[in-house]
């Protein structure tokens, strides 16, 4: 049984070389929609391995008062809704009134994403992020600190000219030199290193490692734009008190806003697991599709597959005359050209894999996650191939056959 499956084999892989154009035209169809699934689904892993465990550091107990809902909808490149700032005023009266049991209030905002910082003889591009912090703000988003210190309340209070730099610093400023109590320039003032962060590596483009953190009062002396957005974020120590708190900030928001109790909130109020459930829902769209693409193309090298095959039955005619004459059985004839179409489905699968595999770790790199093998698209991947060598096979190897051996012997 085993030497006449093996045999079949190699007629088979025979067969495959006397139509090379063809069967790589097929393989390549079958390909591109087993890389469809394979790497659509392992792109979308990455992507939200990566941005998953960006908000999963901020804790399922912090949530943050912003300008805008992370969904608010736009038409034609409009907000529906257009909310006021968050102004400096508005913070501080939140800090002031704002008083809930076992909670952190963390403010801050972006002075600029444009800024050239110096070392001594070296600068980098004008690109680094310099945000204005308060003490609570490292705990509260989840950012940890791989060298030197936080900032503690002194700091803020005393509006102390430190700072807390990226990791990306160490490849361009201070290259082999620790940079702790170092001095750096901004805009022309000078600010003490006290901490270097740990990397967080890049979110849709936006470079964590590359930006500065400096007192929020000397960050607003330095930066005098009009209008700086600024974000609140609340940190709840006992998880159970969450809802509650939420409830209490709101309420206390909507005062300071001057709301009345009609009116919708005009800021956005945002839970990081929130996020990461949103995300999930996006990428399970994502999923969907990739599902879609690739059953649809795979649909199209079924065809493709059978086609081949019932040229290679007609002009193997003769063969499978000369092989009925020698004795070969029907099931035999047909057990053959089920083989050659399975053999033509699992190298393109085999092809699909690998792009697949290969555009994961495309996007494992870009978003700078964890690759992981997706087996279970893989194995799917398998089992699609296999189900559809078996069906565009079926047709052909039946005609094959059932072709009389005097007839096809006549055969030219």
């Amino acid at each position: 049984m085993f030497s006449l499956f093996r045999v079949n084999v190699l007629i088979a892989i025979n067969s495959i070389k006397t139509q090379l154009l063809r069967t790589i035209l097929t393989v390549v169809i079958i390909g591109i929609g087993i890389w469809a699934l394979v790497g659509i689904l392992s792109s979308v892993e990455a992507m939200e391995n990566s941005i998953s465990g960006n908000f999963a550091t901020m804790g399922s107990n912090t949530f943050n008062i912003q300008r805008y809902n992370f969904n608010v909808q736009r038409r034609g490149g409009e907000r529906e809704k257009v909310n006021p700032i968050i102004s400096y005023q508005n913070i501080r009266e939140f800090i002031d009134i704002y008083e809930f049991p076992t909670t952190q209030t963390s403010i801050s905002f972006r002075g600029t994403s444009g800024a050239e910082v110096k070392f001594e003889s070296n600068k980098t591009d004008p690109e680094v992020q310099v945000l204005g912090i308060n003490e609570y703000y490292l705990e509260n988003t989840g950012t940890e600190i791989e060298s030197g210190r936080n900032f503690n309340v002194f700091d803020i209070q005393n509006n102390n000219n430190v700072c807390i730099v990226g990791s990306d610093f160490l490849k361009s400023l201070f290259v082999n030199d620790n940079p702790i109590g170092k001095k750096i320039s901004i805009r022309g003032v000078k600010f003490k290193v006290i901490g270097v962060l740990e990397s967080k590596g890049s979110t849709f483009g936006n470079n964590q490692d590359l930006r500065v953190l400096i007192p929020i009062q000397v960050a607003r002396g330095i930066f005098t734009a009009p209008n700086i957005n600024y974000t609140i974020s609340i940190m709840v120590k006992n998880t159970e008190m969450l809802n509650a708190a939420q409830d209490e900030a709101v309420v206390t928001f909507r005062n300071i806003r001057g709301l009345n109790p009609i009116e919708k909130n005009d800021f956005g109020m945002e839970r990081s697991d929130d996020l990461i459930n949103r995300i999930t829902s996006i990428t399970g769209y994502l999923e969907i599709a990739a599902w879609i693409i690739s059953i649809i193309t795979i649909l199209g090298s079924s065809i493709a597959l059978m086609n081949i095959m019932l040229v290679s039955v007609t002009e193997r005619t003769r063969e499978i005359g000369v092989r009925k004459a020698l004795g070969a059985k029907n099931s035999t004839i047909s057990t053959q050209f089920f083989i050659e179409t399975i053999v033509i489905g699992q190298i393109g699968s085999v092809l699909g894999i690998l792009l697949g595999i290969g555009t994961g770790m495309i996007f494992s790199s870009f978003f700078e996650s964890e690759f992981s093998l997706p087996w279970i698209p893989m194995l799917w991947a398998t089992i699609i191939t296999f189900i559809v060598a078996i069906i565009a096979g079926f047709y052909p190897a039946m005609k094959a056959s059932k072709l009389d051996p005097i007839e096809s012997l006549r055969y030219e």
